[in-house]
């Protein structure tokens, strides 16, 4: 391993006693977690057994440093560190005393193991419960399509359990807030009898979603003496990375630990809490400072210029304090605002200038960012397609994204109608000729308009698909013969398939991924972004056989079953493959919040639509509120526009502050003066920033 250079504030904390707790705060790249991840390396050299150190981290995301450190390491063969979040944990320790606390949380097939579901199964079981709900008329009153219905509902039942209240009283406290129009209160009620009826329906099944999980942890698990001697006596030495992103339920656990540990080290980002929508809690983590033998801090940042450190310091106190400082400052070098007449040529000059400064000044793809509040399918395409016709790498992460929105996935889901025709599934040529473009590399349109109509039938599926051979020459010469025999590879590789037994989708899709698509002129060959999503859908549908499979007694039929639920529109589950593609040498696309929670620093960052108000206002969320469902909020009170407006100034400080620390070049500030939308928009992220700018030494 590469010999990493580090402080002396860094070699304090590595160096540390190997009896005591540490509380150790900063802001992002001051180096904490390298601190963090060299102290576990320190412990193992110190004759620290491996499997005795738990490293202990809010979402799987931020554990890749601990991941990739430990790799790397030069270490002595033996156990291996423990790199958990508390879901994971809970979810072992559900699987490893099952029989012990089974009866006693209300399940009624005790006997049976459990079964866990991710975001989207347990969604697909809700969608099953609310049914006959929505037949009587429920959520009439509210305008919300039926996936985000469904999501808030299972967001209310999570923050009930990482916040620590009971499951039942989440629409009281809801209605309690007089949270939207009076009239529309009765809808919280509604969410709460489904949510109450979605957890009957789990224990009735052995079925565990996330917030059962953590209950049964907190409730029946952790209390136990069994349950305590076995964690307290396999883990001796704590390192809690990213404290203030963690839930309040996490923070009590692990302070009620904290006096069993030898040694633990607490990391703490000052003016962090990006999950927050989440159920994350700073001001409850902030309680371990209190708790700890030794208080450090890491006061200086690692990455940031002096002039960006005084920009950030002020914009911030200008959102929070609406205060501008007599003092000039130069802002020459970190930032520079560009308002292009019309959203084409925004998209058009931020590319070009991306060009030149990997042209003219040696930066590499991965030295950029783009960011906006969220992300459009419009916007995500116009700039893959520019990136591309220039040959700029460039990937793109939006964790809300559906599957079913990717092309791949349509091409897969398509050719798996096709070679299960008794589904009754008929995909229409249009759906053909774009999976023909996505199977086959270098397919055009035309040519892929012309195999579709000529040689697919969506009402002779049982037939199979046309062969190329039966046309006459003047078609195979316009769609040439290169295209035309790997068109017939694949027609009969599903012709095989069709004729022989019937296997489950995720199966059948690895078959023919492996033994077609990824051959040699085939779309999916050199493809990595078509591998990845590929690999995302057949994990998507592996989790929902193991879940499913009970109620199915035929593959096919489970097949088909997947396939509505993912048309539907639910959203897949978040695969941690598709983040570990941070160090790819691409331009990055990503909603601001998914890049804060990358943790990642980037040398330019592209911030797009500053004058849209999505930068400062909170999503719409008819049915549940992070503010409202949260431990520092007191039942009754009421949720006034004076609550949302210091909300939101609070949460635009918080973001804008935490992307400009995680900048160690320049900002380049992008608004169109008529938008995606055709419209001119003046939110509050531009007036703060043009206050700052007129305030500030321009040359």
């Amino acid at each position: 391993m590469k010999p990493v250079k580090l402080s002396k504030e860094q070699e304090d904390i590595i160096h540390l006693p190997l009896k005591g707790s540490t509380f150790l705060e900063g802001i992002p790249g001051s180096g904490k977690t390298t601190a963090g991840l060299q102290r576990v390396i320190q412990l193992i050299s110190s004759g620290i057994p491996p499997e005795s150190i738990i490293v202990l981290v809010p979402q799987r995301t931020l554990a890749l440093p601990y991941y990739h450190a430990l790799g790397k390491a030069d270490l002595p063969s033996g156990g291996m560190v423990q790199i958990v979040t508390m879901g994971g944990m809970a979810q072992h320790m559900i699987e490893l005393f099952w029989p012990l606390i089974s009866i006693a949380a209300g399940f009624k097939q005790s006997i049976r193991q459990p079964k866990f579901l991710t975001l989207e199964t347990a969604q697909y079981y809700l969608e099953k419960i609310i049914g006959p709900f929505i037949e009587k008329g429920y959520f009439e009153s509210i305008k919300i399509d039926h996936n985000h219905l469904l999501s808030q509902i299972i967001d209310n039942l999570n923050k009930a359990a990482v916040i620590g209240f009971p499951h039942t009283s989440f629409g009281e406290r809801l209605k309690n807030a007089c949270i939207g129009e009076p009239g529309q209160r009765h809808v919280f009620e509604e969410a709460q009898e489904c949510a109450n009826e979605f957890r009957l329906f789990c224990l009735n099944k052995n079925l565990l979603d996330f917030s059962l999980q953590i209950e049964i942890f907190v409730k029946f698990l952790w209390p136990s003496f069994i349950c305590q001697s076995y964690l307290k006596n396999r883990y001796r030495h704590l390192i809690y990375d990213n404290v203030e992103e963690d839930v309040p339920i996490v923070h009590d656990i692990v302070l009620d630990w904290l006096s069993d540990f030898e040694s633990a080290l607490f990391i703490y980002d000052v003016d962090g809490g990006y999950r927050s929508f989440l159920g994350a809690d700073s001001q409850s983590g902030y309680q371990f400072k209190k708790a700890c033998d030794h208080v450090m801090s890491f006061s200086n940042s690692q990455i940031l210029s002096n002039d960006m450190f005084l920009l950030q310091d002020r914009i911030q106190q200008k959102i929070l304090s609406n205060k501008t400082h007599e003092s000039r400052i130069n802002v020459n070098h970190t930032l520079e605002l560009s308002t292009p007449r019309f959203f084409p040529q925004m998209i058009n000059d931020i590319v070009q200038r991306i060009a030149d400064l990997i042209n003219l000044e040696s930066a590499k793809p991965e030295d950029f960012v783009i960011l906006a509040p969220y992300l459009s399918d419009s916007l995500r395409f116009t700039l893959a397609n520019e990136m591309n016709l220039i040959g700029i790498p460039f990937r793109s992460h939006r964790p809300s994204r559906s599957l079913l929105e990717e092309p791949a996935t349509r091409c897969l889901l398509t050719l798996s109608k096709i070679a299960h025709p008794t589904w009754d599934l008929k995909p229409s040529q249009f759906d053909f000729r774009y999976a023909l473009m996505q199977s086959i590399s270098k397919l055009d349109l035309i040519r892929s308009d012309l195999l579709s109509k000529t040689l697919y039938h969506p009402d002779q599926l049982e037939k199979g698909l046309g062969s190329f051979t039966q046309l006459n020459s003047e078609m195979k010469m316009r769609i040439s013969f290169t295209f035309g025999n790997l068109y017939e590879s694949l027609r009969l590789w599903l012709k095989q398939y069709m004729e022989g037994q019937i296997v489950e989708l995720d199966i059948f899709l690895s078959r023919l991924f492996g033994e077609i698509l990824s051959q040699p002129g085939f779309g999916f060959s050199t493809d990595l972004d078509k591998a990845s999503i590929a690999a995302r859908l057949l994990d998507s549908i592996k989790n929902f056989r193991i879940i499913s499979e009970d109620e199915f007694s035929d593959p096919a039929l489970l097949g088909k079953e997947y396939i509505a639920m993912i048309e539907s529109g639910i959203l897949a589950a978040q695969y941690l493959p598709i983040w570990e593609d941070n160090e790819e040498s691409a331009v990055l696309l990503s909603p601001a919040y998914t890049y804060l929670m990358m943790n990642r620093p980037a040398k330019y960052q592209f911030w797009l639509d500053i004058g849209s108000i999505s930068w400062w206002e909170r999503i719409y969320q008819p049915l549940t509120h992070p503010y409202v469902l949260n431990r520092n909020w007191r039942d009754g009170e009421i949720w006034t526009d004076i609550h949302e407006f210091s909300a939101n100034q609070a949460s635009m400080a918080r973001l804008v502050t935490g992307l400009l620390r995680r900048c160690t070049g320049k900002v380049f500030l992008y608004t169109a003066m008529v938008n995606e939308q055709g419209r001119d928009e003046k939110g509050p992220l531009i007036r703060c920033l043009n206050a700052i700018l007129k305030g500030s030494n321009i040359q």
